[in-house]
């Protein structure tokens, strides 16, 4: 697949670190210029300098930044996202409202802003970084559970009003990925749960995986570089898990 996206104009959020950053080099290798969007400076100039794409730095729980953005975008990775593990009725309201931010009104905006660009082009991809939590729920995720649902529902109404115009909207459901966000909740996880941290992963994270294992996070990008060739142009509105069999379970 290598330049099977020359000539195309992506933007990854969350894209200096983890899935993202795996995005960003896996479209970049097969030909796209990329746009960075990560609230870490730093990283997001380091990974733009190994792409020759453009690094913005923003928070995109704040809706504002979103005008600062580049409209011209041919493929859109929703990527960012973050976590906070408590009790529902300990949940903190100020957290749940800013990870429903980040996570479904940043793409919802981001998608409304690129989608009149993909439509003059006659095509476009929009690949949301969902969840396995996108589909099913976990006691003390509340907020990041909510938001993963949204963003399901986001993408497919997406997918049926681009699909006359060559727009495809789809969801990668990854399970536990090796990235930090999954590895920061061990620690919050043994505390909640009272055990060491080491008996997480197995115990936690992966009892329900049939395959005991994280995923890295450059088997999650190479189905997001899937998704962005000419060849799935008739998948859309789809939720594709790469859990390690959790949903099946």
């Amino acid at each position: 697949m290598t330049n099977d996206l020359d000539g195309r104009i992506a933007l990854v959020t969350g894209g200096a670190g983890g899935i993202g950053r795996a995005c960003v080099l896996a479209l970049a290798a097969a030909g796209a210029k990329v746009h960075v969007v990560d609230r870490d400076g730093a990283a997001a100039e380091r990974t733009t300098a190994e792409v020759g794409g453009w690094a913005h730095v923003v928070d995109l729980a704040d809706p504002r930044t979103i005008d600062t953005l580049p409209e011209a975008v041919d493929i859109l990775v929703n990527n960012a996202g973050a976590q906070h593990v408590a009790p529902l009725h300990e949940f903190p309201p100020e957290k749940f409202a800013e990870l429903q931010r980040l996570m479904v009104t940043a793409p919802f905006l981001l998608i409304r802003r690129c989608l009149p660009h993909m439509y003059a082009r006659g095509w476009g991809r929009i690949v949301n970084i969902s969840s396995a939590h996108g589909v099913r729920a976990s006691a003390n995720k509340v907020a990041y559970v909510a938001a993963k649902h949204a963003l399901e529902g986001l993408s497919k109404v997406a997918a049926i009003e681009g699909a006359a115009h060559g727009v495809t909207s789809n969801c990668v459901d990854p399970g536990y990925v090796r990235t930090p966000l999954v590895t920061n909740q061990i620690a919050a996880q043994a505390a909640l749960h009272g055990i060491a941290e080491d008996e997480v992963l197995e115990r936690i994270l992966l009892d329900r995986s049939a395959i005991k294992r994280l995923i890295e996070p450059e088997q999650v990008a190479a189905l997001v570089l899937w998704l962005c060739g000419d060849h799935a142009a008739a998948l859309t509105g789809a939720a594709l898990p790469i859990d390690g069999g959790w949903t099946a379970n």
